[in-house]
């Protein structure tokens, strides 16, 4: 695929981009041949290859959601600085 001169001045309208004759030139030759790499890609054989999101098969790894008992609030609390009322008492970060 060959952009022209006039496809880049039009990206770079729409990217709000102010480009000189010899940036235009620049990003005309860069851009062609992004697209004329990106091309090959249409000369592999895809047959029989499953549609993938991921380039690697990746499994959420979540455990069930269940209802089980807690810690008990002296275990929770063992190694708090500062607990009040069976609660972790911190520095205010809110102005009053």
């Amino acid at each position: 695929m060959t952009l022209t001169l006039q496809d880049v001045e039009k990206i770079a309208h729409l990217a709000r981009l102010e480009l000189t004759d010899a940036e235009k030139g620049q990003y005309l030759e860069q851009m062609t041949a992004v697209l004329d790499y990106a091309e090959m890609l249409n000369e592999l054989n895809l047959e029989g290859v499953p549609p993938t999101a991921h380039a690697i098969a990746q499994q959420n790894v979540l455990r069930d959601d269940l209802v089980a008992p807690s810690l008990p609030i002296d275990e929770v609390l063992f190694n708090a600085p500062q607990q009040a009322q069976n609660q972790f008492l911190i520095q205010s970060v809110l102005e009053e």
